[in-house]
C-alpha cells in the first residue's frame, strides 16, 4: 500500500492561536521513537529531580528571593511545556515507516534521495517531517522548498529549487527507502 503525503500548506500551522492544520503531521518511525524516549526521559528522569530541587529549596524558607526555587519552578514549567508539546505531537501524528512504501519509483515521505548539483556534487538527504529536521545530519523536511520540489519526482528528475541565495537545478540520482 503506497503511503503519499499530501501538499503541505503554504502558511505554516498556527498552534499557539489553535488553529488546525489542513494536513495531517507525518513522522518516520525513527523520528516517533526519538520523540518517545525524549518524552520518557523527561518524564521518568527530567521532571522528578528538578521536582525534589524544587521542593528542597520551598524548605529553606522564605520564596521570594530563593533564586534556586524560582529557578527551579522556572524549568519545571518548561518541562510540563514540552511533554505537553511532545504528547500532542506523538498523540496527532501518522507514523510512517519508509521501508514499507509500495512506489519506490517516487518520491514520497521517508524517501532518501541522492541529488546532483550543477557542479556534479552530490548530496544525500532524507525527507522527514519538521520535528525531525536535522539539515547537519541530512534529514530535511518534507515542508521545504527542497522538500516540496522533489515530492512525486522519479530518478533522472530535474528540479529547481529557490534558495535565499538563489535558485539551483538538481537533479535526482537516486531514490531509497531504508
Amino acid at each position: 500500500m503506497s503511503q503519499e503525503v499530501p501538499e503541505p500548506p503554504d502558511t505554516p500551522e498556527d498552534e499557539e492561536a489553535g488553529e488546525q492544520a489542513p494536513f495531517r503531521r507525518y513522522l518516520t518511525r525513527v523520528g516517533a521513537e526519538r520523540m518517545h524516549r525524549e518524552l520518557l526521559q523527561l518524564l521518568n528522569e527530567a521532571r522528578p529531580k528538578v521536582t525534589a530541587e524544587v521542593s528542597a529549596a520551598a524548605a529553606q524558607g522564605d520564596r521570594s528571593e530563593n533564586a534556586e526555587y524560582i529557578y527551579g519552578k522556572k524549568r519545571l514549567r518548561e518541562i510540563d511545556r514540552r511533554i505537553r508539546f511532545l504528547q500532542k505531537r506523538l498523540d496527532t501524528a501518522t507514523i510512517v515507516t519508509p521501508s514499507e512504501q509500495g512506489d519506490r519509483s517516487k518520491v514520497y515521505f521517508g524517501a532518501t534521495v541522492t541529488l546532483e548539483d550543477e557542479d556534479g556534487t552530490r548530496s544525500t538527504y532524507q525527507i522527514v517531517g519538521s520535528d525531525e529536521i536535522d539539515a547537519s545530519g541530512g534529514r530535511i523536511s518534507v515542508e521545504s522548498p527542497m522538500g516540496r520540489a522533489l515530492l512525486r519526482k522519479s530518478q533522472g528528475d530535474t528540479v529547481e529549487v529557490r534558495r535565499p541565495r538563489g535558485e539551483i537545478e538538481l537533479t535526482l540520482v537516486d531514490i531509497r527507502y531504508d
